[in-house]
């Protein structure tokens, strides 16, 4: 399965709009049953215990009984994932302290698409009927850019952002593709560069960095809707490059080998570092490559990264001119003392990272 994100036409605002009020009026009711039950009884109610609560109830709420189930099913996952007896309000009224995102899901039954039309040169839009209470339909247009004719769907979720745009986030089946006879490539995880993988290709992110001044401008001048715009266009503009990075990463290997660096080792007061490491998205990294690797049949490994930078990927040993520590961040290539070999310092550390990934594949250590 693969997740579909489809901006919806701004003319279905006011349905949305009512719909997801529906949708949090049930999920604060089971939040509130649910946190009850457990002071009375000292037991948690299962998606299928509340379900026996909620039945019937889409029909005064406009809802299918199908969306209903996915807000008990979503509840009861979600308590159990944040290991809380009750979760969050959620309200959508616009004079509320804290609002909460639209959300709005489906299951396939309520699913039917109904057809993919061309607007453009290169622009299509796709139409989608889903299924409310009492026979009601909603029909709504969203931009394709996938051409969901191609697709199967399985499940729909409409979902709104700060800019109160909405989108259809669509999981459709993509069936595995063979990455039988492709190579296998490490990756060095950093700041300068975000991603260096051991056949020299680079990802750049920086986009905090590149618009920092328009953002300070609109902040200055209290300008939410700009602000809110801003924040939106490097978040997704982010996603799209490292889409693409990790996207040509599985297609053409088999072996995929990441280190296990971890952001919080970046981002206390003493590194001053923060704002960088969030920046490079290492996190959305590695949890891309591990379920695009997952449907593409390609292996997803992530080792100890201790020493990949000091160590020479020729040799084999830790020389005195290699980089070490923090104080040796701002070297970015060396020249080993050992055999003379010269090396940028993230390829020589991704080189590195594969021989580790290599050798846990043939020892057989488990995964991190």
């Amino acid at each position: 399965m693969k997740t579909l994100k489809l901006r919806i036409k701004d003319k279905h605002i006011k349905e949305l709009n009512r719909l997801s009020g529906s949708v949090n009026f049930v999920w604060n009711y089971v939040n509130a049953l649910s946190f009850e039950h457990l002071k009375r009884t000292g037991k948690f109610f299962s998606a299928y215990d509340l379900s026996e609560y909620t039945k019937g109830s889409g029909e005064y709420l406009g809802l299918h009984s199908q969306t209903l189930q996915a807000i008990n099913e979503t509840h009861a996952k979600a308590r159990k994932q944040f290991k809380k007896a009750k979760l969050n309000w959620r309200s959508n009224r616009p004079d509320a302290k804290r609002k909460s995102l639209g959300w709005i899901p489906f299951k396939k039954s309520a699913i039917k698409y109904l057809s993919t039309r061309q607007t453009g040169k290169k622009t299509l839009k796709s139409t989608i009927q889903l299924s409310l209470s009492k026979g009601q339909k909603l029909i709504i247009d969203v931009f394709d850019s996938y051409n969901l004719s191609l697709y199967q769907i399985n499940t729909l979720e409409i979902v709104q952002d700060s800019r109160n745009r909405w989108y259809a986030c669509i999981t459709v089946k993509d069936y595995p593709k063979l990455a039988s006879g492709m190579g296998s490539i490490g990756i060095d995880l950093g700041l300068k560069e975000s991603a260096t993988t051991s056949m020299g290709d680079k990802l750049t992110i920086k986009q905090t960095q590149k618009w920092a001044n328009k953002l300070a401008t609109a902040q200055r001048a209290k300008n939410k809707k700009r602000v809110k715009a801003i924040h939106a266009k490097i978040k997704n503009t982010r996603l799209d490059l490292i889409h693409k990075f990790t996207t040509k990463l599985v297609k053409d290997n088999a072996l995929i080998v990441v280190g296990d660096v971890k952001s919080r080792s970046f981002t206390t007061k003493k590194t001053k570092l923060a704002k960088s490491t969030y920046d490079a998205g290492w996190f959305e990294l590695k949890r891309q490559l591990e379920y695009k690797c997952k449907y593409a049949g390609c292996q997803f490994e992530i080792v100890n990264e201790s020493y990949t930078t000091q160590t020479c990927s020729c040799c084999h040993k830790i020389s005195d001119s290699s980089p070490k520590g923090r104080a040796g961040l701002r070297i970015r290539g060396w020249t080993c003392a050992k055999c003379g070999t010269w090396h940028d310092r993230d390829i020589n550390a991704a080189k590195n990272i594969l021989a580790v990934g290599l050798d846990r594949l043939v020892v057989g250590i488990p995964s991190v």
